[in-house]
């Protein structure tokens, strides 16, 4: 039987008596992703309709229906554990999150993932993700002020002989993203100020680009992404609509396979930030003048997503005009541009009276601006090509999706307990220094600009000019004429995720959190990533599950709520499934950016103090993972320690007692410590006694969360022990070199000025 019908501009797909077999081939020909019992549930709703679909309509239920645009697979465990989670300052969370962040102001917060696209064209890839984090900002009216890019590779001195076909060598998927993301960021003038770099075996075939921005708008002046009223006339503005992105989300919703870089490079968008620039003028400006009533990015799904979703949240609906749409490519089929996800694509909802002034903005700015379509009343979207319709859908079957309920199972795991010998300090002090995950990350940093346009107040490299070190967040200052401070910063656990999923997220909530306080900021909203396998496998759901139950408890606990989120589900190739990765972003508030802190040791002769002992829980640590050690057993976060240690060290900051600050994570507290001495140039010596009773190593190397250490005046130690709980005076900042002893006995003592050049010169050696 005929399946396929050609009718004018479309071809109609005939589903009546279509069986499973015809369900599933007709689902795999038109690159929908869709499941048989999803098939069924169209076919069904169709014959309610008595027709049969266009092509265009299923796919646009195909791109609707994916994993990336409607979340099935995680909707529920995010209305169970997390979404309740807002305080009187949350505002809003739409295509980005909104926060108050002062009487007059909002801070807009956001991350996402692109990680199938750079897999597949790595710079591509990665630009247009941080093309698409930046129009989620822009889209609620706020001026982006900021980028983070936590970054995720297989290692990079895999053999070639150990990388499955199909899958591209970790080192050049890395320097492509880091070129992507550095070329979109400067040229949009919008400084990259943090991020993380992770180096992993799981992450071979399937490495994760995500990116995070945060922006600014005055309350007034937020816009949301729904239209205004009926009547209201669509605009498209920005680029035109062409072939490159289609099927996008559907391929995000797929597993990688050796057939990926051939079959699915076309859905890999076209990143151009010379287009975006000027488009962010455009509709700032028009925004500014109120004329406009609503405003959506076309990310995922393109106008697909955008038009109908803009209509539904407004309880209205839609008619376009899809011939008006304006094309990279004249030959393009009706359901190519409606599914496109071509890049610097914004939608406008603007009143008929506001039109010609809208239209004359962005004339004036050299954007693009085009009517296509009109805001009705009803719930259906009218799609038209030349007067012909190729879509008339119910909104509401349209773009709700179906919602699963997973099946979940913890997988039977077994970690032998290992306990290296006690090592050789010194080696195993600078192997952790050269360590990929440890080692200084310039190369990375210095290509991308995180100070332009001048609010940048700490940058990710901190210290002495020529000497910096690694600063644990970035602080803004986003208001002209006001001291007030937005700080960012990232957390993740992988290798602790990989052992213990909840406690592994539970690590990155606790690494955002002390990460704000180190630099002298209130912990505020956080925003997560959480990039897993394939939630069809219940082991994989299992993962996601209490990753999700940990975050909501986080959340809880601390009295935080999540501002703006994403899932990216799939994430797997030829090479395995990657480590459960939940990303997780922290925005924190400062009342002074001048009482701000930096990790870097300034003063000689001033105290060291620890902040948080340590257990023997050694699972996930790097210290176990070249010390050939083996533990199930991971550090667990007490949220009341966390929110004390935090309290005291900010009270102790407001007082003026605190010179240096820094987040003790991989590595623990020896790398801690030599970071600490590289900004400053200089050395230091402790003695970690008084640290407890465990073996040395395990002392000097845990990774245990809610700890950090911290410079103090001379003479100020006890006022500030006073202050904050858990304080340990360990040491003295001075001399040059960095020496670690336990009571009497001398564990290490190594040149600062050696080990600066081992730990800075790592990862240049490898890249060039």
């Amino acid at each position: 039987m005929e399946r396929y019908i050609k009718k004018g501009r479309f071809h109609e797909v005939v589903l009546k008596g279509a069986t499973d077999k015809d369900l599933k081939e007709i689902s795999e020909s038109m690159g929908l992703a869709l499941s048989v019992d999803e098939m069924r549930r169209v076919r069904n709703h169709f014959k309610k309709e008595r027709r049969n679909p266009t092509d265009a309509e299923l796919q646009a239920i195909g791109q609707a229906w994916s994993e990336h645009s409607c979340y099935k697979s995680s909707k529920a465990l995010l209305k169970e554990f997390i979404f309740s989670l807002k305080n009187e300052q949350f505002i809003a969370n739409e295509d980005a999150g909104l926060m108050e962040f002062d009487e007059e102001h909002a801070y807009a917060v956001a991350i996402e993932s692109h990680n199938h696209p750079s897999a597949i064209e790595p710079y591509g890839g990665a630009a247009t993700g941080v093309g698409g984090i930046l129009r989620d900002i822009a889209c609620m009216g706020a001026q982006p002020i900021a980028l983070i890019d936590p970054i995720f590779f297989g290692p990079l001195d895999k053999k070639y002989e150990e990388i499955p076909k199909g899958v591209k060598h970790p080192r050049y998927i890395f320097g492509g993203v880091v070129a992507g993301i550095r070329d979109y960021g400067n040229r949009m003038g919008i400084p990259t100020v943090g991020g993380i770099t992770h180096f992993h075996d799981g992450y071979t075939g399937n490495p994760l680009v995500n990116v995070g921005c945060a922006g600014i708008v005055r309350k007034e002046q937020i816009v949301h992404s729904r239209v205004g009223q009926a009547g209201d006339i669509f605009v498209l503005a920005g680029g035109r609509t062409g072939r490159d992105g289609i099927h996008g989300v559907t391929f995000a919703s797929l597993t990688l396979d050796e057939s990926s870089e051939e079959e699915s490079r076309g859905a890999v968008q076209l990143g151009d930030p010379i287009t975006e620039e000027p488009l962010f003028h455009a509709c700032f400006e028009a925004n500014e003048k109120g004329l406009v009533e609503g405003m959506k990015d076309l990310g995922g799904g393109g106008l697909s997503s955008c038009a109908g979703e803009m209509a539904l949240d407004a309880g209205l609906g839609a008619e376009i005009d899809l011939e008006k749409v304006p094309l990279k490519e004249d030959d393009m089929e009706p359901w190519e541009i409606w599914i496109s996800e071509s890049q610097e694509r914004m939608m406008l909802a603007v009143r008929p009276e506001n039109l010609e002034a809208v239209l004359h903005i962005f004339e004036k700015w050299d954007v693009l601006a085009t009517p296509i379509g009109r805001v009705v009343e009803g719930s259906r979207i009218l799609v038209k090509y030349e007067g012909e319709p190729v879509i008339d859908l119910d909104l509401n079957f349209y773009t709700a999706g179906p919602v699963y309920s997973r099946e979940y199972r913890e997988p039977k795991r077994h970690f032998d307990e290992i306990m290296p010998p006690e090592p050789d300090y010194e080696d195993v002090f600078l192997k952790l220094l050269s360590h990929p995950n440890i080692s200084s990350k310039a190369w990375v940093i210095r290509q991308y600009d995180h100070q332009v346009r001048a609010s940048t107040v700490k940058t990710p490299m901190q210290g002495i000019p020529g000497h910096e070190t690694h600063g644990d967040a970035a602080v803004i200052k986003p208001v002209e004429g006001s001291w007030k401070g937005l700080a960012l910063s990232t957390g993740v656990a992988p290798k602790v995720s990989e052992i213990d999923p909840y406690w592994g997220a539970w690590h990155a909530v606790d690494e955002a959190y002390r990460s704000l306080v180190a630099v002298g900021a209130r912990p505020h909203s956080l925003s997560d990533c959480l990039n897993f396998g394939n939630p069809e496998e219940p082991e994989r759901f299992w993962e996601f599950r209490e990753s999700v139950r940990a975050l909501g408890d986080a959340g809880r606990e601390l009295g935080i709520p999540y501002a703006s989120g994403n899932v990216s589900f799939y994430n797997e190739s030829p090479a395995g499934a990657i480590a459960p990765t939940p990303t997780v972003m922290g925005a924190g508030i400062m009342d002074d950016i001048r009482k701000s802190v930096s990790t870097d040791f300034k003063r000689e002769g001033s105290h060291i103090y620890v902040i948080g002992l340590a257990g023997d829980e050694m699972g996930g640590s790097t210290y176990y993972e070249i010390a050939g050690g083996s533990s199930g057993r991971v550090p667990k976060v007490d949220p009341e320690s966390l929110k004390k240690r935090g309290d005291g060290i900010l009270n102790a900051m407001d007082k003026e007692l605190v010179l240096a600050a820094h987040d003790i994570s991989e590595g623990g507290l020896a790398v801690a410590l030599a970071e600490m001495c590289f900004g400053g140039r200089i050395g230091a010596d402790i003695g970690i006694g008084p640290l407890g009773e465990a073996r040395a190593d395990i002392r000097l190397f845990s990774e245990a969360p809610s700890r950090w250490l911290i410079e103090v005046p001379e003479g100020k130690g006890e006022e500030f022990e006073a202050i904050v709980p858990d304080a340990v005076r360990i040491g003295r900042v001075g001399g040059k070199h960095i020496g670690i002893s336990d009571y009497e006995h001398l564990l290490l003592e190594v040149e600062e000025e050696k080990a600066y050049d081992i730990w800075k010169d790592a990862l240049s050696k490898i890249m060039g």
